[in-house]
């Protein structure tokens, strides 16, 4: 019996001829020709003005946050229940992250939730689309607009989510995304860092490449301290040939989980919703158990383990780890952590295996 993989990207001829052609002649005058078009692409695809690649979701973060200004003494709200991907950032600059409850339908932030957080030290509001999941992006521009925040999109799990007409990662002061192994369009690692901006555009340009001007005409002369969060040009010739099937990559997404949820109607669970007016690209498949419902947790993972499917837990509330203070007033990202599990996505999962995955749910829960 073939293991099911949690997740695991969709590789083609494309993508290696691109690669092998970045290898071979990716160098010297050519060696930004793969990044300028991944860019360009990516731009035209969301619907942004700037786009620059990075080595990761966590360095586009770490340098938005750092032009934004933010530093030891400032404070930025996130929902609590996320990877540590999206605090350890506002850590790096020397800020402090406010973790906030999220949430029961969407597991993203609470509007009202940030707006009780807020200070006069909070600087700004990072909004996690998580697992593809939309956050109230009306709701939360409109919250700092009238307070002064900025709006932050960390839509490294987003790729293929749209709030009306707007690609998530296109509506905040900048979007920060991850082209990770296990995201819907990958580069192996890496990221990208969007913003409608000028002026803010220009502040990261300087940063990520160590600190240089664009237009600084001395050689080797960075004028601030800068980053190194660049992508490969062969990263980018895989991510070339992703954005050329990009549609492809999203339709994969949503027909995996349009399986699971019809198998699952009538269960106590709820999934990833997908609100009027929204689309979400489903790169994470949950289910969340019904509260009163019993069910545990481990054990579900224990059948898949002997199953050979593999699963993941929902995160957990970044409150619980040991480098912060403890939020149990959070309750419903306390609640959703130990009734939450991710079920296994990828492109060429096919509708047997994923019966293997629904029968081993299906049975756990006939049996508590």
């Amino acid at each position: 019996m073939s293991r099911i993989y949690y997740t695991k990207p969709s590789i083609t001829e494309l993508e290696i001829r691109y690669a092998a052609d970045a290898a071979a002649n990716g160098w010297g005058e050519h060696c930004y020709e793969y990044l300028g078009r991944f860019e360009a692409m990516f731009r035209e695809h969301l619907g942004a003005k700037h786009a620059i690649s990075t080595s990761s979701c966590t360095g586009a973060l770490h340098m938005g946050l750092a032009a934004l200004g933010i530093g030891p003494g400032d404070e930025v709200i996130l929902g609590d229940i996320n990877w540590i991907a999206s605090a350890a950032p506002i850590k790096y600059l020397g800020a402090e992250p406010v973790f906030v409850d999220v949430l029961p339908d969407t597991w993203c932030l609470d509007p009202c939730s940030v707006e009780a957080a807020i200070t006069p030290r909070t600087k700004a509001i990072i909004a996690v689309h998580i697992y593809g999941n939309l956050c109230d992006m009306d709701a939360l521009l409109a919250l700092g607009k009238k307070r002064g925040i900025a709006v932050v999109e960390d839509a490294a799990e987003a790729i293929g989510s749209r709030w009306q007409r707007c690609r998530a990662g296109s509506k905040g002061v900048f979007g920060a995304f991850s082209f990770h192994g296990s995201k819907t369009l990958t580069t192996g690692e890496g990221g990208m860092f969007v913003t409608q901006d000028d002026a803010l555009y220009e502040k990261v340009l300087t940063l990520s490449n160590h600190g240089r001007v664009r237009d600084q005409p001395k050689q080797f002369w960075p004028d601030v301290v800068g980053f190194k969060y660049k992508m490969s040009n062969i990263g980018a010739a895989i991510g070339c040939a992703q954005m050329e099937r990009i549609d492809e990559l999203i339709a994969g997404k949503r027909r995996v989980f349009s399986y699971y949820a019809e198998a699952f109607r009538g269960l106590p669970v709820r999934m990833n919703p997908e609100p009027a007016g929204t689309q979400n690209g489903f790169w994470m498949p949950t289910i969340v158990v019904d509260e009163g419902v019993p069910f545990e947790r481990e054990l579900l993972m224990s059948a898949f383990e002997q199953a050979r499917i593999d699963g993941r837990v929902f995160f957990w509330p970044l409150s619980m780890l040991p480098m912060f203070e403890t939020r149990p007033e959070n309750v419903v990202s306390y609640g959703l952590c130990e009734r939450g599990v991710n079920l296994p996505t990828y492109h060429d999962l096919t509708d047997e295996e994923m019966d293997r995955v629904v029968l081993k749910v299906k049975k756990h829960l006939s049996q508590d």
